[in-house]
């Protein structure tokens, strides 16, 4: 059983995400580490606006049973991280809109207002190249860019955003910034 304290969180988290169009309904992933071999991440059916206990699973990076088969389809990418990068405590895999339209036509996105050039700067936008092979290859690629970056977010073409943090709060905020700055953009680019 899941403890109650995360499960909350969890769901608060992603209903302020959803709220704010980071997640669809059944797209995006969020999760939290447990312990060194172990964390929680929503199921392949989760509704983002309406996370629970029933949302959720708690998967062992040990022992890949029949959880990992009603997980996320983001879970590989989520364990493959957490494996890799220790200071990573929570993790989201979010398609907020204003920055994956951004990807389209951009190899990096150069923040202009106050919070996303002192948060940011410039934005990388990784290609990922041919998207039927992209779950075939995501696990191993995000976590490679995250190990030779040393970013916390990682902004891919025509797939979306996945970030880490230590701290769930700021993990949120690094998404709203660069979606707000890439509004912002779009806006700007449009007068």
């Amino acid at each position: 059983m899941i403890d109650k304290t995360i499960v909350d969180m969890l769901s608060s988290i992603s209903l302020a995400m959803f709220s704010k169009n980071f997640f669809g309904i059944y797209h995006g992933a969020l999760s939290a580490k447990i312990d060194y071999k172990s964390f929680v991440i929503n199921t392949r059916d989760a509704i983002f606006d309406k996370i629970d206990s029933k949302s959720l699973c708690e998967l062992s990076a040990e022992n890949k049973d029949y959880r990992w088969k009603i997980a996320s389809i983001e879970s590989h990418v989520h364990a493959s991280i957490y494996d890799n990068i220790h200071e990573a405590k929570y993790i989201a895999f979010a398609l907020p809109h204003y920055t994956t339209a951004m990807t389209f036509n951009n190899k990096e996105i150069v923040l202009q207002d106050y919070f996303g050039k002192t948060t940011f700067g410039t934005v990388e936008i990784y290609d990922p190249g041919d998207f039927s092979t992209w779950y075939d290859r995501n696990e191993k690629e995000i976590t490679d860019y995250f190990l030779k970056t040393r970013n916390h977010i990682m902004v891919i073409k025509g797939v979306g955003v996945y970030v880490y943090d230590r701290d769930i709060l700021q993990l949120v905020k690094k998404i709203a910034i660069l979606e707000n700055s890439c509004k912002l953009l779009s806006i700007k680019n449009s007068f």
